[in-house]
């Protein structure tokens, strides 16, 4: 390459670091418009006014080297020229107004994906302003913004955030997606967030708690460990809703991962809920959902369990038995199950269970049903989901008004809702210290949890789940948490809470204000408060 050209070559790439820098530093102060805009507000909570002071921005971090230290600053460079990854991370914070004491908690809340942003716990759960949608059908236009009587103001200050690369957050530089998008990598980036979050507001004294859904539940078990291990930070609660912390668990895709059946153990408690929903057990229908579902629970854990563990030893007699009960939980027919050698899989259940009147269930909450996209296929096809396409509009519309005309945030910048970060995610990672062994395929983030725990024993861990959720059966969540390689004397720690819905609980109202007074009680609890 001639000098000259290289010379620009140079040039060029250092005047990108600078720009990126300048953005950056920008994005820093308040993204897009180079400042945190400060709204004031208030919502009545139950009988309590709670007056606020909302603040939309962003604050930049950078990837963490091996050893725990951030890759530095934009313009540093890396070696072929190219500037290095950073992130902005955009966040809305609501702060109660008029309170000085340093004992008001804060809580850091984020939904999963993983590339989800956080529209849905903010503008669907527990921010002051909440969308209204429509109980298990579609949500058309024009949606309404109230206010949420169920915000989680009255007991903590909240502090929502987009993962880098979704929502108002971005990332840039060489290898961005490697960055960023992984189990470690977006345990680190949340990681550097909180830190730098406490350090510009002050708030190193407070009680702290990590509120995640879905994979955000995953989050905060690395997240949790990260704090403390890292950063000498301290967590009061964890809030998980819709946990997943053992992928081998999900009931999406056990059929691709033969001879272990644990996932189909697990989820056969939540077919049973549906089918209870839909009214498709056999007569008499049991009275109580709860006291129905302890009896599948405890018939999964011991003969369902033993029956699958005989494999293809199990007798013929045995076997016909154990399929007809199947059966009676499940509304499914005898020979469909004998045939599904009593494994059935989520995507065959929500394409079965009303296959007769050409509807699939939903996914991620099975009270929402459409149309078959094919009649004639074995699986749901899930490139259609009902509950997903039912609500998703609302979310999005809402919170680029919202956040746009109430907070002045966001000028012409994009809104990203989601996006497929699943399928660049990288889930190979190093254990916990107590476990230094690099760990390769499915995630499973309970040795993180089990680490947090052991190191800080005052940590109190909130467990909540659906009953119609395929996406985080409830069971596999309760049997995580009874496996945790935790001493006896920090089981008392955990509790447990489960709702009449799907995924999302705050979606019905009925589990929405049981939600809220069950988080609104342990955060009360565990902070003292």
């Amino acid at each position: 390459m001639p000098r000259w050209e290289a010379e620009l070559k140079n040039a060029i790439l250092f005047a990108v670091a600078t720009a990126l820098a300048t953005i950056a530093s920008a994005a820093e102060q308040g993204g897009p418009s180079g400042r945190a805009v400060s709204t004031d507000g208030a919502v009545t909570i139950g009988k309590q006014r709670v007056d606020y002071r909302a603040t939309a921005g962003a604050i930049v971090v950078h990837p963490v080297k091996a050893g725990g230290e951030t890759s530095g600053s934009e313009t540093e460079g890396t070696s072929d020229g190219a500037p290095p990854a950073g992130a902005s991370i955009f966040y809305v914070a609501y702060i109660k107004r008029g309170v000085t004491s340093p004992d008001r908690p804060i809580t850091f809340v984020y939904n999963g994906g993983p590339g989800s942003s956080t529209m849905w716990l903010h503008m669907a759960g527990f921010g002051p302003k909440r969308v209204l949608t429509k109980d298990g059908i579609h949500t058309p236009a024009p949606y309404r913004l109230v206010d949420n009587s169920f915000s989680l103001l009255d007991v903590s200050d909240l502090v929502f955030i987009d993962a880098p690369g979704v929502g108002f957050s971005t990332v840039w530089g060489k290898d961005k997606e490697k960055a960023f998008y992984g189990l470690d990598a977006d345990a680190n980036a949340f990681a550097e967030f909180v830190s730098a979050y406490l350090t510009r507001s002050h708030r190193w004294n407070s009680p702290k708690f990590l509120f995640g859904e879905s994979y955000g539940t995953t989050r905060s078990a690395i997240l949790a460990n990260r704090l403390q291990s890292r950063y000498n930070i301290d967590l009061t609660g964890l809030i998980q809703l819709s946990q997943i912390l053992n992928f081998d668990l999900g009931s999406k895709g056990p059929q691709y991962n033969p001879g272990v059946d644990q996932a189909y153990i697990v989820s056969l408690p939540t077919y049973a809920a549906v089918a209870w929903y839909y009214d498709r057990l056999p007569a008499p229908k049991p009275q109580n959902l709860e006291e129905f579902l302890h009896r599948v629970e405890q018939y999964a854990s011991t003969e369902y369990t033993v029956a699958l563990q005989a494999g293809s030893t199990l007798d013929p007699a045995r076997r016909e038995a154990v399929a007809k009960q199947i059966s009676a939980f499940t509304g499914l027919p005898v020979d469909y199950v004998l045939k599904s050698d009593l494994r059935i899989d989520s995507g065959q259940f929500r394409k079965v269970l009303l296959g007769e009147k050409g509807l699939t269930l939903g996914m991620c909450d099975a009270r929402f049903a459409g149309p078959t996209v094919d009649p004639l296929s074995k699986e749901a096809d899930n490139s259609i989901l009902p509950d997903l396409t039912a609500t998703l509009a609302a979310f999005v519309s809402a919170t680029n008004d919202y956040v746009r005309d109430t907070l002045g945030y966001g000028g012409d910048q994009p809104y990203q809702p989601m996006v497929d970060a699943d399928q660049v995610w990288v889930y190979d990672r190093d254990q916990p210290a107590n476990a230094p062994t690099r760990i390769f395929g499915v995630a499973n983030v309970t040795p993180d949890l089990a680490a947090a725990m052991k190191s800080n024993p005052d940590l109190k861990v909130m467990v909540n789940g659906g009953y119609y959720d395929f996406c985080t059966c409830y069971y596999a969540g309760w049997y995580e948490m009874h496996h945790l390689p935790i001493p006896a004397t920090l089981r008392g720690n955990i509790e447990y809470h489960y709702y009449r819905s799907g995924h999302w609980p705050y979606l019905v109202a009925e589990s929405m204000a049981q939600l809220h007074d069950n988080i609104a009680d342990f955060i009360r609890r565990a902070a003292r408060y």
